[in-house]
């Protein structure tokens, strides 16, 4: 694959080890860390050690972890991820946006992108998300990128003291092309 992956405001790039300091200032925050499953604290060295395993990811066909980068000033804004299971021919949609970036489309944006690529590219069968059932702004962005509701998973993950529910979205390949 040639990369970027581009929208009309983002390039969607593998990540530089040079960004890790940029990865650990925004996933690092503490209100990205309260409704996405990014782990909190979040070091330098958390993001460190995270981009290095892209690489082989991406050559392996495993994950798609890309730098969501604005075309206009090359800021790193967030990441979307497909992860892919092969065996099942679907892809699992993940995401962070930097929380000054929150509210301006970029994580919609970057999701219609990586769900196009699922099913154009990877000739996914399935494209799938979740998120917990206390964030709707997540809601939104699978929403927006073509995925349905398809339930909750009732307490579903225990995160930062109590369980939580987890909302499911997806779509198949025929839906895509519809």
């Amino acid at each position: 694959m040639n990369w970027p992956l581009t929208t009309g405001r983002l390039h969607l790039q593998p990540y530089e080890l040079e960004q890790a300091d940029r990865v650990a200032e925004l996933a690092g925050d503490k209100a990205v860390a309260a409704t996405t499953f990014v782990p909190h604290p979040y070091t330098l060295e958390d993001a460190q050690n995270w981009i290095r395993t892209h690489e082989e990811w991406i050559k392996e066909g495993k994950a798609y972890p890309m730098a969501m980068v604005l075309k206009s000033t090359n800021e790193l804004v967030g990441t979307m991820t497909l992860r892919v299971d092969h065996k099942h021919q679907k892809g699992e949609l993940a995401y962070w946006v930097g929380r000054a970036y929150w509210g301006r489309g970029y994580a919609s944006e970057a999701a219609a992108r990586m769900v196009e690529y699922g099913f154009k590219t990877l000739n996914l069968h399935r494209v799938w998300s979740a998120a917990m059932s206390e964030n709707p702004a997540s809601t939104r962005v699978m929403q927006k990128a073509g995925l349905s509701y398809e339930g909750r998973l009732k307490h579903d993950i225990y995160h930062r003291g109590e369980y939580k529910d987890i909302d499911v979205y997806g779509m198949i390949a025929d839906e895509y092309r519809s």
